[in-house]
């Protein structure tokens, strides 16, 4: 989707795998004065190809996207088009998530269960080149520094539980495989496994196993 607009509106492109919410936002936007959508996609790949057509100066992103992970969008996107502007925008709101987003290039970061005047608020802060993260979730981090450093693996934020499943997943382990080596119950391990796909902002299990590979989990 491409509209033309006047140079003086802020272009925006929203990025969510689910297109009722993508709906839902642009009307939210626009909505509000000054503020034009000028596209959509619906998954990272998706939108680092939207980004690199239509050059928009704001990007509203989900972290939970098919092919490739919200943040690994966020970073080859700031990375190609560093003007381009990036809020985060996600259900999961650990403080290890909210790092990477914004070590990755996310300026703004904002939980699903905001209220839209949240996120209007991030867009005007965002624009205007400062950062915006959540109140409630600035109380992750200690004393609020949002500045925290960040492991250099995403699966340091991962307990050997869960590092131990991931490996076992990677392997071609089913649940039940897994279940059953590791003396646990298939829901535990099912359980296990969404856990780690929230903290790592993935969407499904081949997406957890090319995440895996690409960051060559280490050792439990």
């Amino acid at each position: 989707m491409s509209i033309e607009t006047p140079a003086a509106l802020v272009r925006i492109v929203i990025v969510d795998d689910h297109s009722i919410v993508r709906d839902g936002l642009a009307v939210l936007i626009e909505r509000e004065p000054g503020m034009r959508v000028v596209g959509f996609a619906g998954s990272g790949e998706e939108a680092v190809s939207v980004t690199q057509r239509l050059r928009p100066d704001l990007i509203i992103m989900d972290l939970m996207l098919p092919d490739l992970n919200g943040i690994e969008a966020t970073r080859r996107i700031v990375s190609e088009f560093p003007r381009t502007r990036i809020i985060a925008l996600s259900a999961c709101h650990t403080s290890e998530q909210v790092s990477r987003a914004l070590r990755a290039g996310a300026l703004g970061f904002v939980q699903k269960t905001e209220a839209a005047s949240e996120l209007l608020r991030a867009v005007q802060m965002v624009t205007a080149g400062k950062q915006y993260v959540s109140p409630a979730i600035t109380a992750l981090f200690v004393d609020g520094a949002l500045s925290m450093p960040i492991p250099r693996s995403p699966f340091e934020c991962l307990s050997s539980r869960e590092r131990e499943v991931v490996q076992l997943i990677v392997a071609g382990s089913t649940s039940s495989d897994i279940a059953q080596h590791l003396s646990l119950s298939r829901k535990t391990v099912d359980t296990y496994r969404g856990r780690i796909m929230v903290k790592l902002g993935v969407a499904n299990r081949s997406a957890l196993i090319r995440f895996a590979l690409q960051y060559e989990l280490p050792p439990v």
